[in-house]
């Protein structure tokens, strides 16, 4: 580490802090109202949990903690960031050591909520969440790779990267470098994506494959190839919020950087391709829209979303992807939310969970990725929900405050 984060910046968090106020306009956005059911009930089952918090350290608590950061910052309501503080607060002790974090799992999924350490440590100061945020940073120094230098997904899954591993570290991973000033890890970061790029893609679709086993031991593997059999949404969808979240840090002039746009425009091109014509959404298996038992799923919809109307937004991608965001964004609030008691909404079909290997073994196929539960309220769904509300709200104030 090679110094604390600059104050830069400090007066928008500090604002932020004091406002205390949502700004009045009739019916709460959408965004406030998933974080209402988000902060009142998502981890209380049945009173097993009466914190409200998940029981261990969980990615799924980090991708919702995003979500309301959003909200925050949209409404600069102070409850939203006192929820964020009492969340980590629940796994993050005095001298920064994480409550249920084990950094010899070398788990990947572990590491994505250190983004929400990184902002308590930008607006409080406290050394604890700074601590905590450089264990993190630490196992991914030590974190198993492959021979050419991809992060394997956990340790029990050797020589494999998944989809999914590019969110759960590399935005993490480019914040700390940006805020510590460690502008070598920008190579590394950089080579993750465009490893998973080059070991996943189908250049027939253009759509990345879920996983990809190096040893090609995993009989969900291609003997060839070593990819898995299938293009899963939300996995597709982690790895476009991972880039459009890692560009955001990532040093303008950084020879790798043109790299990461080339892939994200690749990556447009294929989302917007199959995306579904009629309603806007995405299926639970990308490129099989119209096989047997195929389904449009909450999550990897929600993903793409965000993905998209924010890379317009910061002119990652042309304008047009703004349009192709709210047509999918319109057919999410009606197809998919429900409303919930107390001015909340309940957000419905989000597959609840898919992977490869392990036990019972998860073989990749087709007829797996239809087998697993569709949930009401999953927090990667309401996470990803928050994310694209929050974006969407923002281009209809932005449009708004043109037309007058």
């Amino acid at each position: 580490m090679k110094g604390k984060i600059p104050t830069l910046g400090m007066t928008l968090f500090s604002l932020l802090l004091t406002a205390g106020v949502t700004t009045a306009r009739g019916q709460s956005a959408m965004s406030e109202r998933m974080a209402a059911t988000a902060m009142k009930t998502l981890w209380r089952d049945a009173g097993r949990n009466e914190t409200g918090m998940p029981s261990k350290w969980t990615y799924d608590h980090g991708v919702v903690l995003k979500g309301i950061e959003g909200v925050w910052h949209a409404t600069g309501d102070r409850k939203y960031f006192d929820y964020i503080k009492q969340s980590m607060d629940h796994y993050v002790n005095a001298d920064g050591t994480i409550r249920t974090y084990n950094l010899d799992d070398y788990n990947l999924d572990n590491i994505n909520n250190g983004r929400i350490l990184l902002l308590l440590y930008k607006v409080t100061r406290q050394e604890k969440y700074m601590k905590a945020a450089a264990l993190l940073r630490k196992q991914l120094e030590t974190q198993p790779r492959t021979s050419d230098g991809g992060f394997w997904h956990k340790k029990i899954y050797p020589s494999q990267m998944w989809l999914d591993g590019l969110y759960m570290a590399e935005p993490f991973y480019a914040e700390y470098a940006a805020a510590f000033h460690e502008e070598s890890a920008f190579d590394d970061i950089a080579k993750q994506f465009i490893l998973m790029e080059l070991h996943s893609r189908d250049p027939r679709t253009g759509l990345l494959y879920h996983g990809w086993d190096e040893s090609k031991k995993q009989r969900w593997a291609n003997q060839t190839t070593g990819r898995s059999p299938n293009s899963w949404g939300r996995a597709m969808g982690w790895y476009a919020m991972a880039l459009v979240d890692a560009l955001d840090q990532f040093p303008r002039h950084h020879p790798q950087r043109a790299a990461l746009m080339a892939i994200l425009k690749r990556l447009a091109t294929a989302v917007e391709k199959y995306q579904d014509k009629a309603s806007g959404l995405w299926y639970q298996v990308l490129d099989k829209g119209g096989a047997n038992s195929n389904y449009l799923e909450a999550s990897a919809s929600c993903m793409f979303v965000y993905a998209l109307a924010k890379a317009a937004r910061q002119g990652y991608l042309p304008a047009s992807y703004l349009a192709v965001a709210r047509k999918g964004y319109q057919e999410i609030t009606t197809r998919f939310i429900e409303t919930a008691a107390g001015g909340g909404v309940n957000l419905n079909g989000t597959v609840s969970v898919a992977g490869l290997g392990g036990n019972p073994y998860r073989d990749g196929s087709y007829e797996y990725y239809l087998s697993e539960k569709v949930v009401t309220n999953d927090p990667k769904g309401v996470g990803a929900l928050l994310l694209a509300s929050v974006e969407m709200e923002t281009a209809a104030r932005k449009r708004s405050a043109k037309s007058h």
